[in-house]
């Protein structure tokens, strides 16, 4: 896709969309503890909740009253940018919250002839240089429904979250086939950011056959940092905080930190096109 006004911004903005058509993988977890570990290491980021159940605006702590607008406005009732983006309690991280009106999103959006390109048509005209932000992520709802590609179109790259389970691979099988589609029509230029384990245990036989087979299919498409399962980090959502905060020292927090350090390592050779 074209970057995001670069011939009127001096400043790049990256676009990620965090996708996996797979419940229950992390995809939220990692959202907002990827996203909060790298702004803690100075960078402006923005989440967009595009999942209906807003689990990214919860664990983040923005009230319902903070919603009034959300990203189904932004998206489908021509709600400007600067209106629909909050701050959190979490200093450089901002989020597009979402409410459950995104759930007839899919059915609203197709009486558009522009159905597909949506938010990717939003995000041109976004002048990011004003707003200053370094990262995008979009956190996306479990299917590969219009509102997924929409985000597929409007990225730079695709993370995916990955579970340390026995039909892991299958399902991965099915998401590549569909960003290959997405490439030959919306978006050619869309790359694959990185794979990522989740729900790791490693006194678990089947987590490290997994884990093999990943790394023996995708190669350096996978990080090398993995996920543990993590009690805090299933805990620190009820307290409307990222466990990277709740706390800091247990081990699904130190993970997504190396996440984080190892992601922005990454982008030393990653290019906007």
């Amino acid at each position: 896709m074209p970057s995001i006004n670069t011939k009127n911004n001096t400043k790049s903005c990256h676009i990620i969309s965090i996708v996996n058509q797979k419940g229950g993988v992390g995809k939220t977890t990692t959202t907002i503890n990827l996203a909060t570990a790298i702004s803690s290491l100075g960078k402006r980021v923005l989440i967009i909740d595009l999942d209906a159940q807003g689990n990214a605006s919860t664990g983040l702590g923005i009230l319902s009253e903070q919603r009034l607008i959300s990203t189904y406005d932004l998206i489908l009732a021509n709600a400007t940018f600067d209106k629909v983006v909050k701050k959190t309690n979490i200093n450089n991280l901002s989020i597009i919250p979402a409410t459950t009106d995104l759930a007839s999103a899919d059915i609203d959006l197709k009486e558009h002839t522009d159905r597909t390109e949506k938010l990717k048509n939003i995000l041109n005209g976004v002048d990011f240089l004003t707003f200053e932000f370094d990262y995008v992520f979009i956190d996306c709802p479990p299917a590969l429904n219009l509102l997924t590609i929409n985000a597929l179109a409007a990225s730079h790259s695709v993370l995916i979250p990955l579970q340390a389970e026995f039909f892991a691979l299958e399902g991965l099988a099915q998401l590549f086939l569909t960003i290959r589609k997405i490439r030959k029509t919306l978006n050619s230029d869309l790359k694959i950011q990185g794979v990522l384990i989740t729900m790791y245990d490693r006194r678990n036989n089947l987590s490290l056959q997994i884990e093999e087979d990943v790394r023996n299919n995708l190669n350096d498409l996978v990080y090398e940092t993995v996920i543990p399962r993590n009690i805090k980090l299933s805990e620190a959502p009820s307290f409307s905080l990222p466990a990277i905060i709740y706390d800091n020292k247990c081990l699904g927090a130190i993970a997504y930190q190396k996440l984080a350090a190892e992601f922005l390592e990454r982008e030393k050779n990653f290019h906007l096109t």
